[in-house]
């Protein structure tokens, strides 16, 4: 029996990464922001841990802030955090860069749905769950521990979870079903895995070490007009905002999500920071600078692709996330940094990245924050599709090659419309032909060319 389980985890591996949501490639991380300040707010009840970073560059000397907060703060309120909590919180909640790599048309009976919607997580699409539920499959949890992505199935018959299986670019071998079946019928889920692209996540940025405050207050909100007095510019603000309920937002401002989900060209692939940066500046000027922008909402128990591991149990808890274990303190304050002890995962901690420009003429006053019972995953994403490239001969094959030209047109559109670069400097960067209704020629003896 053991080797036949062996055997069945060697041979059910993926074969492709399109069935998922893509390999991970690269981050927008803060570090391609000018003028950046981080902030983590950690808020359950009327409890508040705020941690604060500043992209501070010079003499230590000449550093100083001055923060409201809403009650009188204790010496033991007051704690210095480890900065780099705030780059892994940072990393893992990054907008991303992730590709898929186009299979031979010729070996696929049917064509797999490509385009992977915002936020989705890994087989969590509402057509791929449904299709699962169709073929009796249920998708019962999903975790991302150490390397790998893992699913927890359960099936009502094994020609379904078969089904499912090799849709999703798993190999089953011949003669499995019985055996498949022999489980169903002892109502034994099965596990799947596959393997994450991890990345090492480096310090950026010298900033001075994060100051954390733990208060009670019935206002949930950040103080940011006293940071617009002296400013030479707009500034760059990112928010990580922990919660046991869902996804928070600003209550006197709009909160919008980013576009996400499109396709773009291969060479954004080296160029994804100014990518980034190019998309940001542009949904910025076309919201007047009057938002807030969702980058990033999703349960901290597990991430699709990852950017970077989820954050530890030990690392949320100095970020103040009191509810892990008691963090009860003399005289009713929040221990910003409650013992160690083993817990059963990152349970009921939900993150929402919030990144806003702002100044003082467009933010007239200070974030007011409420927590929704919105738990849907969201995450700026982007997506490289390589083109299969192969010589094979098939209808398949033909038709996806005619279609070829008129994808790649689609993905300039689409960077074009994102960033406001020039399309044609993008068709030239792609290689491709301009279109003939966007070029102009005085050439009177055109159609000579064509006979010679």
């Amino acid at each position: 029996m053991r080797r036949f389980l062996l055997s069945l985890l060697l041979l059910t591996v993926p074969l492709s990464a399109h069935a998922f949501c893509g390999f991970y490639v690269a981050k927008a991380d803060t570090k391609i922001f000018n003028k950046a300040s981080q902030v983590a707010l950690v808020r359950n009840d009327d409890k508040t841990v705020l941690t604060m970073a500043n992209d501070f560059k010079g003499d230590p000397k000449e550093f100083a802030i001055v923060v409201p907060v809403p009650t009188f703060i204790t010496k033991e309120q007051i704690h210095v955090a480890d900065k780099a909590i705030l780059d892994h919180l940072d990393a893992y909640t990054a907008p991303r860069l992730v590709e898929y790599f186009d299979p031979n048309p010729c070996e696929i009976p049917r064509p797999m749905a490509m385009a992977a919607p915002a936020g989705s997580a890994m087989m969590m699409k509402d057509g791929a769950v449904e299709r699962a539920k169709s073929l009796g499959v249920k998708i019962e949890a999903q975790y991302t521990v150490g390397e790998y992505d893992i699913l927890i199935l359960s099936a009502k018959e094994s020609g379904g979870l078969e089904t499912w299986l090799k849709e999703n670019g798993y190999k089953i071998p011949d003669g499995a079903g019985p055996v498949l079946q022999s489980y169903i019928n002892q109502n034994i889920k099965f596990f799947v895995a596959k393997v994450n692209l991890k990345e090492q996540n480096k310090l950026g940025f010298s900033y001075l070490r994060p100051l954390q405050v733990a208060f009670q207050s019935p206002k949930f909100m950040l103080p940011i007009r006293l940071g617009t007095v002296n400013a030479d510019g707009p500034q760059e603000l990112f928010i990580y905002a922990l919660t046991k309920k869902g996804r928070v937002e600003t209550t006197n401002y709009r909160t919008v999500k980013l576009p996400t989900g499109m396709d773009v060209p291969i060479f954004v692939k080296d160029e994804f920071a100014d990518f980034y940066k190019s998309m940001f500046n542009t949904q910025v000027k076309k919201e007047d600078m009057r938002v807030l922008f969702t980058e990033y909402a999703w349960d901290m128990n597990w991430c699709d692709p990852c950017a970077a591991d989820p954050l530890s149990d030990d690392e949320l808890k100095q970020l103040g996330v009191f509810w892990l274990g008691d963090t009860s303190a003399p005289g009713g304050a929040t221990r910003v940094m409650p013992p160690s002890r083993p817990v059963g995962g990152a349970k009921e901690v939900f993150v929402t990245r919030l990144h806003v420009r702002y100044d003082r003429d467009h933010f007239p006053e200070d974030l007011v924050f409420q927590e929704t019972s919105d738990r849907e995953n969201f995450q700026g994403r982007y997506v490289l599709r390589h083109a299969w490239t192969g010589g094979d001969k098939c209808e398949a094959a033909a038709n996806y090659r005619r279609q070829l030209s008129d994808r790649h047109e689609k993905e300039a559109q689409t960077l074009a419309s994102l960033t406001g670069w020039d399309v044609n400097d993008i068709r030239r960067k792609m290689k491709l032909s301009a279109k003939p209704d966007q070029t102009s020629s005085t050439d009177s003896d055109w159609y000579k060319k064509i006979w010679k």
